[in-house]
């Protein structure tokens, strides 16, 4: 009979918990890592942020999903903190934890370009507690907005720019711009909309770099038609005092930055031999997802891996769909003990959405609009979201809130500050 090797998984967004879904569990002991005990769906990380969708809508708990899998994996939370590709061995803040084998599927985290404490004043979404943090904020301002009686408070208080035309820059921006345009008549009445200013500011000449020029095109009428003032070819330079400074020199006032601009690999002390990283400290790895030049035993997979090809240079996009597609490849591999299967990515297309009833979506030779390509991009989503409960959340969400906006997820919520928390084990 085969002995069992332990298979360890640093990280459960697609590319983790896919690859643990697919794995044979008779063949592996398989161990989950992960330092929020849930998996979520990034894409919509932007409805949490301006209360189109509660986060448990978008969230699935590890244990819950692991509990229909036979044999049962294992989860433990925590935060990797160290690798020691020698030793074979992986330090969270709790606990250290030995492995036959190791697939690192941890994605990014939010890249500053060297902007000194940035991260210290500019709003980001890239994590579930971060959309939540930016939802608070947006609120509290609304809240604070409609009972202030100096006008020129009220502009500061309303003012907010978003960092970064990508697609998650869109989708906030234009969700801003709806509730300038929709909400505020209706729920503010004391708040003139005029008074609220939304800025995109994107560094090249367009938005959706990765997307057709008509998907860009009308991206841009569609945000322009929500009242949001689009400034392209404006690279941030620096922000303090509620003051933002492009490179040329010009500068806007701000009081909420939303920043979307670009992302970095999530990054790991090592020790023994280390990772060959490339652009955005992405791990190096084969076309079979190995890492190069640590053998057999060490893998990476999704937004951290890095496999340059002359289709894809710089690697492929950090998407769903390479991830999943990475991990069921990777799977296939390693439950036949055989490296055998290279991995090609196959190019599903992009979409982003604009608001109600606006999106843009390039599906290989078919390029949507407006309404076709928004009821594409739903339904992509809802198939894409783990649990039947949180697919019909949704789904009920997005229909209530297309005849009218809902009030019961715009609730203000700020966490306590006492009793202080020391977590065991933390310094």
């Amino acid at each position: 009979m085969c002995v069992k090797q332990k298979l360890v998984v640093v990280g459960g967004g697609f590319a983790g918990i896919y690859l643990v879904k697919h794995i044979d569990r008779r063949l592996y002991d398989v161990v989950l890592i992960d330092s929020n005990n849930y998996h979520s769906f990034p894409p919509l990380f932007y409805q949490i942020a301006s209360a189109g969708l509660d986060p448990a809508s978008i969230a699935f708990p590890f244990r819950r999903e692991m509990r229909k899998l036979k044999p049962l994996p294992e989860y433990h939370f925590g935060e990797v903190k160290s690798i020691d590709t020698d030793k074979k061995t992986v330090t969270t803040q709790y606990e250290t934890i030995s492995y036959d084998r190791i697939v690192i599927a941890a994605g990014t985290r939010n890249n500053f370009f060297g902007m000194a404490d940035l991260d210290k004043y500019v709003f980001t979404i890239k994590r579930t507690s971060e959309a939540l943090r930016c939802r608070n904020e947006i609120l509290d301002r609304f809240e604070r907005a409609a009972i202030c009686h100096d006008a020129d408070k009220r502009r500061r208080l309303l003012s907010f720019t978003v960092i970064g035309g990508g697609p998650t820059g869109v989708e906030i921006a234009g969700a801003l711009g709806e509730m300038k345009r929709f909400l505020l008549k209706r729920e503010y009445p004391t708040i003139n909309p005029d008074e609220m200013t939304i800025t995109l500011a994107e560094g090249s000449d367009r938005l959706l770099q990765t997307m057709s020029n008509e998907a860009s095109a009308y991206a841009l009428e569609a945000l322009r038609h929500l009242m949001v003032d689009v400034q392209l070819g404006r690279q941030m330079k620096s922000y303090s005092d509620n003051t933002l400074t492009f490179a040329d020199g010009e500068s806007i006032y701000s009081e909420m930055v939303i920043w979307t601009a670009g992302v970095t690999a999530a990054t790991f002390n090592t020790t023994g031999t280390p990772f060959s990283l490339g652009h955005g400290g992405r791990i190096l790895v084969d076309e079979f997802n190995r890492a190069i030049g640590l053998g057999d035993d060490i893998m990476a997979i999704g937004d951290i891996s890095l496999h340059a090809t002359s289709d894809n240079p710089r690697g492929c996009p950090q998407v769903a769909q390479v991830a999943i597609q990475q991990a069921r490849t990777l799977a296939h591999n390693l439950n036949r003990h055989s490296w055998h299967r290279t991995f090609r990515y196959h190019d599903k297309g992009s979409m982003a959405t604009i608001g109600r009833g606006r999106a843009v979506a390039d599906l290989k030779r078919l390029h949507l609009k407006g309404w076709p390509a928004w009821m594409a991009w739903m339904f992509v989503h809802l198939i894409s979201i783990l649990g039947m409960r949180n697919k019909v959340a949704v789904l009920v969400n997005w229909i209530w809130a297309y005849f009218t906006y809902p009030t019961s997820l715009r609730l203000l919520i700020h966490p306590e500050r006492y009793p202080l928390r020391h977590r065991w084990g933390e310094s």
